[in-house]
């Protein structure tokens, strides 16, 4: 285990798995270029212990060169990929293989090949040493790859995590087993937003509750925004996959999260099991679930004095409020034996000062660490 300013990372590849991916590359374009001089462009900063090795490696006449383009700070990619060090010259009717370090959504190498579409060379070809084939979107072939690896976030060997971590002779991914991900229940008036907010900060959660989720993909009009105001239009409900695409979407703009703290969703114990497998398949999972347990009376004593304040229709009703409260139980009960079975149900008094009550939530999530 290691530790690159606030990140722990945990060994992933060996010095030796990666000199072995290195020197088979190296062999099968040596095997396509044995009676050519091909010049191969390394891509900066990433790729230079990767160009290093496999020219070693190399057993034929050749010619190197570096270009150099940036797209990601700290754990994401901006989505901005700048030039820094453009074309080398003089590769007009020549052999060219790009050396990646790694190649995953495909932005950077979109890029590259926009930079030599306007140079008339004689063979263009695109070598990577990792290769995330889960998120590449698949515009360009990728002729040559070391080794194909799942999206996660890697340091070492060249690839870096804000500026650090490239001096490295094995490959680390970040440590996920201090992650901590939570549901956090609670009827209307419990608190659960207020609360929310305090915790991701102190434990650099990020918050997603599904209601701003939906307002802000209807609003901006995305594709699923699209999708789901289609089924709304019609008065129907918005399937789960829809939800959980949402959901994704959130989830994989924030890497650089400690966790996710899930608000509004599930509702159901279908998804709660999509929730699970999404998770699943990005080695994550759900540490605990935590509801803010407080009296009807109280709550509704809450609701009415917010909604002076608010103008909320829904909390100027008691009835109204009730029918809510009604309905949280019927659908919550399901899901509070789902995930008892697991062993991740928590129930926490939701009654007294916010002080008080993110104390209690601190305690449970404590345990977790």
């Amino acid at each position: 285990m290691i530790k690159i300013h606030d990140k722990n990372f945990e060994l992933y590849l060996s010095e030796k798995e990666i000199l072995d991916a290195v020197k088979r590359i190296a062999g099968e374009i040596a095997s396509d270029y044995k009676d050519e001089i091909p010049i191969f462009v390394g891509v900066l900063n990433g790729s230079f212990m990767f160009v290093s090795d496999f020219l070693r490696h190399y057993p034929h006449p050749c010619e190197v060169s570096f270009v150099k383009l940036s797209s990601y700070r700290g754990l994401t990619s901006t989505g901005i990929v700048e030039t820094l060090l453009d074309v080398p010259e003089n590769i007009e009717g020549r052999n060219v293989i790009i050396l990646e370090d790694i190649i995953d959504t495909g932005r950077t190498l979109q890029e590259l090949v926009h930079m030599f579409s306007n140079v008339n060379v004689k063979d263009f070809r695109i070598a990577s040493l990792f290769f995330k084939s889960d998120v590449y979107n698949g515009e360009y072939a990728i002729d040559y790859f070391g080794m194909e690896i799942p999206d996660r976030f890697i340091v070492g060997y060249g690839l870096d995590y804000m500026e650090q971590g490239r001096n490295l002779r094995d490959v680390y991914q970040i440590n996920k087993a201090h992650m901590i991900n939570l549901v956090l229940f609670g009827k209307p008036g419990a608190g659960k937003g207020t609360q929310a907010g305090f915790l991701k900060e102190k434990y650099n959660l990020k918050h997603i509750s599904t209601g701003d989720v939906f307002r802000y993909n209807i609003k901006n009009d995305t594709k699923l925004g699209q999708l789901a105001k289609s089924y709304m239009d019609k008065g129907d409900l918005v399937p789960d996959e829809v939800t959980i695409d949402m959901l994704k979407e959130e989830v994989e703009k924030n890497p650089d999260a400690s966790g996710f703290i899930f608000d509004g969703f599930p509702r159901t114990t279908a998804q709660a099991e999509a929730l699970d497998n999404f998770l699943d398949s990005r080695d994550m999972k759900i540490d605990a679930t935590i509801a803010l347990e407080a009296d009807d009376e109280v709550l509704i004593e809450r609701l009415l004095e917010r909604g002076k304040v608010s103008g909320r229709p829904d909390d100027q009703d008691e009835t109204k409020i009730r029918n809510r409260f009604e309905e949280y139980n019927q659908k919550t009960a399901p899901l509070r034996e789902y995930y008892q079975a697991q062993g991740k149900f928590h129930s926490v008094n939701g009654i007294g000062n916010i002080e008080e009550i993110t104390g209690r939530l601190s305690s449970v999530i404590e345990t977790l660490c």
